[in-house]
């Protein structure tokens, strides 16, 4: 999976997160990952730590 600047993921640990900065191409990345207090904290995490992106919103409408 190709993650890009700015892509919403789904972390293995249950978190979101978007990515900010991108280091190497599914190596690591620089994420702001949503805490539960809704805060946001910005870590590196590899890219095995990703569990999934989520869609493009505008390419789902476009799909229905």
């Amino acid at each position: 999976m190709k993650i890009e600047l700015f892509d919403r993921i789904q972390l293995k640990n249950g978190k979101q997160a978007h990515i900010v900065e991108v280091y190497e191409q599914g190596v690591a990345y620089e994420a702001d990952i949503a805490e539960d207090d809704g805060e946001f904290t910005t870590e590196t995490i590899k890219h095995v730590d990703i569990l999934f992106v989520f869609a493009d919103e505008s390419v789902q409408r476009q799909a229905v």
